[in-house]
């Protein structure tokens, strides 16, 4: 049981780490790559680093394994698509990073041999997952005796065996972690900080300069008076080529929606199975049953304090007696019922501990009963509860004596919250849920406050299959007409459907914005070709749709047709600026001062004080970096030329310069400059590797 106990109980853990290690100092939020077609991609291959395939079946096992995982940790047991598409995600991270740096550490050399393994499970200085897993939850230190008995467990186990591949993971978890630190250690000793940079960046933050400033805002010229042409458009993009760099591929599309919301005949027909199912709800006698049987979400039958329910139900509830019935409400989409079955004070929360014993470990529900009805029995005799809670507890609490920790009403499951709720403090309790038989402590109960035991029913305001049948067929209809790409612009205009844009989607977007549920149509996107009208009509709950490629992006640099529009209000800002800096430089011509240049264009003299190089913003205003760059490069009391910036033209006088203290300590403003450039210096490694590898994702042929 304790072999077996402990890598369950840990497989969480086990997991995170495995996680961790691949993500370990290079998170990115941008690891999606795409190469190649999507329709002729390997159809057992999720993906490929540098020819290295992804086998799909491989990459499925670990997005299982993290989705069980994640509905552990937060304590659901289902996902909606949008969580489904973060944890394909990580995973997919998780699988590029491996790789990546498993061919970089080659390259390099980097190994962790037998020995320092052997050193980080049981040398003087265990890896910190040990000391997690093996440690002393009062000391933090490790125990060295649990350590070595698990050990001498696992080398009597079949190399084949669940423990044995479990161990064995575990080892290599460490053994990458370890691979991960030489790696960033190997980095960050490869950053050195001379003398003159250390005092040029103590410069750049701490010299203050003080100017006055004139300025033709961009706003001040309307866009039709900025004439561009084609010339503009190309030499703007010619310039800005690096801004264009597609990291992946990504498409637009427009599509139709075709609603399907309840209708009037609809609404009538729930409310009246409403009043149908408030009026038996009322004269119910077996309150649990009746919403077992006619709630839509099925709250249990339990106490509740102030703020859990629904806000329009809320302050009803808590202001009635009992046996008072209340509602239907309509709340949220859904018409709402309570029932007030008792009203008293209790406490608002309890410290208690529990030993969990599995009937399944034990031949049946009557041994585990049994067992923990003998268990109970030895508490109370003076046994330690602490002690027995470890010996004989099959869940992760047993490390902690069975401690649960102190927790607030809606925190455990109903049987459970009933009995140390409802019990006093000192109790010892046995009793059965779920998860097993539950030994129980009562160690304290805190506070007190009024709460309410109600029976809750809900039913939601849904679309009859009437309505959804006469939606679905004007999008079949549609569908019908729209057989290409100028038809579907035809018949969208024909029969007044508002075609809505979705711009630049990537082939792992979860949904498009306000459709839930719209992966499918995605999928079909990156299957087809500019121009393709969808062959079939997509559903997304109370909607259907039709779609159209208007779009592709392929990766790498974008043409200048495709970024065209993007660009369009930079290339006006040029325009803009060529038409003001004319009118400045007639302002400056013949000027001898900045009070002069104002009045000749009409603008009023700004002074500022007290900027740095590090933080070019100009109050009032926005970043400048051009227009600040040019201040501390400039002469103070002379006059400057027209400076074409973000927000507008300027031209600028400095007033002066306050230079810092000097430097007494140029080590620490070194190591000061080192430790900000090491925190970028894993990431961008990463970002660099990444980029320089040939990276293909098929994921949108599986996910």
């Amino acid at each position: 049981m304790g072999i077996m106990s402990f890598l369950r109980n840990r497989a969480g853990i086990i997991i995170v780490g495995a996680i961790g290690f691949a993500i370990i100092a290079f998170l990115v939020s941008d690891a999606v790559q795409m190469g190649g077609s999507f329709l002729h991609a390997d159809q057992t291959e999720v993906g490929e680093v540098d020819g290295e395939a992804i086998p799909i079946l491989e990459f499925n096992e670990q997005v299982e394994l993290n989705t069980n995982n994640f509905k552990q940790q937060m304590g659901q047991s289902n996902l909606d698509p949008q969580m489904t598409s973060y944890i394909v995600e990580n995973t997919w991270n998780q699988f590029v990073s491996k790789l990546l740096m498993k061919k970089e550490m080659n390259r390099l050399g980097l190994q962790v041999s037998k020995n320092e393994l052997n050193d980080l499970v049981t040398g003087k200085n265990p890896d910190p997952q040990i000391i997690q897993n093996f440690g002393d939850p009062k000391t933090g230190q490790l125990n060295r005796m649990q350590l070595n008995s698990f050990l001498d467990n696992v080398k009597t186990q079949p190399s084949d065996s669940p423990v044995s591949q479990q161990w064995t993971a575990f080892l290599l978890n460490i053994r990458e972690g370890k691979m991960a630190q030489k790696y960033t250690n190997l980095i960050k000793n490869s950053i050195y900080v001379t003398t003159l940079e250390a005092r040029e960046d103590y410069s750049q933050r701490n010299k203050l300069a003080n100017f006055s400033y004139v300025n033709l805002d961009y706003n001040s010229v309307p866009d039709n008076q900025a004439k561009i042409t084609d010339q503009d458009y190309s030499d703007y993009y010619n310039e800005n080529k690096f801004r264009f760099k597609n990291p992946s591929e990504s498409r637009s599309f427009e599509y139709i929606v075709f609603d399907a919301n309840p209708s009037k005949a609809d609404s009538a027909e729930v409310i009246a199975a409403v009043q149908k199912i408030a009026a038996d709800f009322r004269t119910s006698t077996n309150d649990s049953l009746f919403v077992s049987i006619n709630s839509e979400t099925k709250l249990p039958v339990n106490y509740v304090r102030r703020g859990q329910l629904d806000p329009a139900l809320d302050s009803l509830v808590f202001k009635a007696s009992s046996g008072t019935f209340i509602g239907p409400i309509f709340t949220n989409g859904s018409y709402k019922m309570a029932k007030v079955i008792d009203v008293k004070v209790g406490p608002d929360s309890v410290k208690a501990s529990h030993i969990l014993i599995n009937p399944a470990a034990e031949g049946g529900i009557d041994k585990a009963k049994s067992k923990a009805d003998s268990i109970r029995n030895l508490i109370s005799g003076g046994a330690s509860f602490t002690e027995l809670a470890a010996k004989f507890g099959t869940d992760a609490s047993k490390d902690t004596g069975g401690d649960l920790g102190t927790f607030a009403r809606g925190s455990m499951v109903p049987a459970f919250e009933e009995a140390v709720f409802n019990g006093q403090t000192g109790d010892l309790k046995v009793i059965t849920t779920q998860f097993g038989v539950h030994v129980i402590k009562i160690n304290a109960q805190i506070g007190s406050s009024k709460v309410v035991k109600v029976a809750l029913v809900d039913k939601s305001l849904s679309t009859s299959n009437k309505t959804q049948q006469e939606a679905y067929a004007k999008a079949t209809s549609f569908l019908a007409a729209a057989k290409n790409d100028k038809a579907f612009d035809e018949e969208s205009k024909k029969s007044g459907y508002t075609k809505q844009l979705a711009e630049n989607v990537i082939p792992t977007q979860a949904a498009v914005e306000g459709l839930d549920n719209s992966r499918e149509m995605i999928r079909w996107v990156f299957g087809s070709d500019k121009g393709d009208v969808s062959n079939q009509v997509f559903e997304m709950g109370n909607k259907f749709a039709v779609a159209k490629v208007v779009d592709v992006f392929e990766k790498g640099t974008l043409p200048l047709d495709q970024v065209k529009k993007q660009i369009e209000p930079m290339v006006i800002k040029r325009a803009k600026a060529r038409l003001l800096l004319e009118n400045m430089n007639k302002a400056v011509t013949g000027s001898t001062s900045i009070e002069q240049v104002a009045q000749k264009a009409g603008k009023p003299v700004t002074p500022v004080q007290n900027i740095v190089f590090a933080n070019p913003v100009i109050p009032g205003l926005s970043q400048e970096n051009k227009l600040v760059g040019t201040i501390f490069g400039s002469q103070p009391g002379k006059l400057s030329k027209p400076i074409e910036g973000d927000q507008g033209v300027y031209v600028f006088v400095v007033n002066g310069f306050s230079n810092p203290a000097p430097l007494t300590n140029a080590f620490k403003q070194k190591v000061q400059v080192a430790q900000s450039i090491q925190q970028r210096a894993s990431g961008e490694a990463y970002k660099v590797l990444r980029d320089n590898s040939d990276i293909k994702d098929n994921r949108v042929k599986f996910f």
